[in-house]
């Protein structure tokens, strides 16, 4: 038996299966054949499978135009599946742009003086001394006071109303990316992001209620960008390279923090365009270039584009079909009790046209709702994405406030500090990704056990952090350290639950990661509203412990339960609806 279930995000079925593997490579052989020349074949598929396993030999020798196999200059040459790569990595670095901007931009928008403070009976311990006055820069760059009066619990409705739009479009845009493609939903998402973004100082000039509605209608533009590109993922990489490519792809999301806090910092602190309001304008008019760069440059499947060479189409699409056969074929292993039916599991494998195929679903079959909403292993990773959620949307709004009000740094040190910790995520989510698939490759780890690890480094190590916060206090070196070293193991994730809605279904992988990241993203407008609430007037380093300890506490019992219920079985219902519906998986 396999020492975990395969699913196509996986490595290939043959490196964990040694079961399978010499009927996947093995070349069927007549009646005919003597026993010695079977023999042989079943030592030439085995010798095959470890070359494979080994790194020494390709998923597939793809041939492009007059039958010339694609492997000498292969990995040097730049493939259209790249570029859709880094168009997707772009994509989402613009869009994570034009969402934390607010959180650095609201600190210069807010007038802090205004704002009643009820500190007066609180001892001198419990805040954090103010920073020398005589410092030789508080002549030249005086820190302004914003134009608006919002206390803490506004501000706080302020930042989370992004995030009641967000939650509303995650499972229609899973699905309709399913139904029509990835590109127009993915690209159409930006670039109503990138309107509203540029409308935002508008609005807050006007009424605070119509900054709130754009704010709501932005979130809605950016909410169907993940799982449309979960969508795109699988058809346009081969799963060999699908973990590590979709770490790097949704690292734009870090790398677009990590450029965006700073700048926003710093236009913030200039008089060009109004000061605050240059960042939504900047940030606006990128997404806008984007968009019409992705459109021109970035197709849903490779079927569709127009560029894209003979032998790299030929490549992805061997490599999806190669392993579509493979899952069938696990099936039916499956199912041998029932003698007649593994035949005519068997027939559909040996009858699959040599063309292009897909695993996507008809738009007819209808979702099993009922399954979907009762499987305990997705509540598992709706959970546990709750509660790294809510440890992380304290991290991107409140910790620039936190900076300001309680350490007492200027915008521009405020912006540059709070966007090393997504750097330092960045290189060590990628490494995670890298070291859980070789660990994988080699049979070190099942996959559940995998995702359990990662898992929990993703959330106990960054909780850690979170605590370590309170008790390093005003230090603002170790503050940084405790978010940029320790909270960076936060980029395990990747290798965490990420990717196990596709093991529970490859079927509906994008609708579940739609339902999962609409729960998580909840977190988005209550943090910043519970962490108003806690604060009231308050800025005081007890009022933030709290702050702290309640993420970390989410984030680790979130994580509890991630490893008591976590699977990575296919389930039942989803492998019930393929076999009453074989045919399903053909274009």
């Amino acid at each position: 038996m396999p020492p975990h279930k395969w699913t196509d995000e996986s490595r290939d079925a043959s490196c964990y299966y040694p079961d399978t593997a010499a009927s996947r490579f093995r070349r069927p052989s007549s009646s005919s054949n003597s026993t010695g020349s079977q023999g042989r074949s079943d030592d030439e598929a085995d010798d095959e499978r470890e070359a494979f396993c080994s790194g020494e030999r390709p998923l597939i020798r793809s041939r492009g135009a007059g039958g010339v196999e694609e492997n000498n200059d292969a990995c040097c040459s730049l493939k259209t599946r790249h570029i859709f790569g880094f168009m997707g990595f772009l994509g989402f670095a613009v869009v994570y742009a034009m969402r934390v901007n607010l959180s650095v931009a609201i600190v210069a928008m807010v007038n802090q003086t205004a704002i009643p403070h009820t500190n007066s009976s609180v001892v001198d311990t419990d805040t954090c001394p103010m920073p020398e006055p005589n410092r030789n820069d508080s002549d030249i760059n005086p820190q302004k006071e914003g134009e608006f009066v919002w206390d803490e619990a506004t501000q706080g409705l302020v930042l989370g109303s992004f995030f009641y739009g967000y939650v509303l479009t995650q499972v229609p845009g899973g699905r309709m990316a399913e139904l029509y493609g990835g590109k127009k939903i993915y690209g159409y998402g930006v670039l109503v992001t990138a309107i509203f973004t540029l409308l935002t100082p508008l609005a807050a000039h006007w009424d605070l209620p119509l900054l709130v509605l754009v704010r709501i209608l932005e979130g809605m533009g950016e909410g169907v960008t993940y799982p449309a590109m979960h969508a795109m993922l699988a058809h346009w990489i081969p799963p060999l390279e699908r973990n590590k490519f979709a770490a790097v792809v949704y690292a734009g999301s870090n790398i677009g923090t990590v450029i965006s806090m700073p700048l926003a910092g710093w236009l913030c602190s200039l008089d060009f365009l109004g000061g605050w309001p240059s960042a939504f304008y900047i940030f606006g008019l990128l997404g806008i270039l984007w968009f019409g760069c992705w459109m021109y440059l970035v197709y849903d499947k490779p079927a569709d584009h127009p560029r894209i060479s003979c032998a790299e189409r030929e490549y992805i699409e061997g490599s999806l079909r190669v392993i579509s056969e493979a899952e069938l074929h696990l099936e039916t292993e499956e199912e041998e009790a029932d003698e007649e039916q593994a035949i005519q599991a068997e027939e559909e494998v040996l009858s699959v046209p040599d063309r292009s195929r897909t695993q996507r679903l008809p738009a007819e079959e209808p979702i099993p709702w009922r399954s979907l909403l009762t499987s305990v292993p997705l509540w598992a990773i709706l959970l546990t994405q709750c509660g790294q959620g809510w440890a992380f949307y304290t991290q991107l709004t409140e910790l620039p406030t936190y900076m300001s009000n309680i350490l007492h740094f200027d915008i521009q040190s405020n912006a540059l500090l709070n966007a090393v910790p997504y750097l330092t995520a960045w290189f060590v989510g990628i490494a995670c990704s890298a070291l859980a698939d070789w660990m994988l490759a080699r049979r070190y780890i099942s996959l559940l056990n995998s995702y359990k690890l990662w898992n929990t480094v993703a959330s106990v190590v960054p909780s850690l952090g979170l605590i370590g916060i309170i008790y390093v206090g005003c230090d603002w070196v170790w503050v940084t350290f405790m978010l940029a070293g320790v909270g960076s193991f936060g980029g395990a994730v990747y290798a965490g639950n990420q990717m196990n809605h596709i093991a529970l279904s490859p079927r509906y992988a994008g609708t579940m990661y739609g339902i999962t990241n609409s729960a998580a993203n909840i977190c988005g407008f209550l943090a910043p509203y519970v962490i108003g609430l806690i604060i009231n007037h308050r800025e005081t380093l007890t009022q933030w412990h709290v702050v702290f300890w309640l993420a970390a506490g989410l984030n680790i019992a979130g994580n509890f339960i991630y490893l008591i219920f976590a699977s990575a079985e296919e389930q039942s219902w989803s492998k019930a609806r393929r076999r009453g519906n074989p045919r399903s998986l053909r274009a």
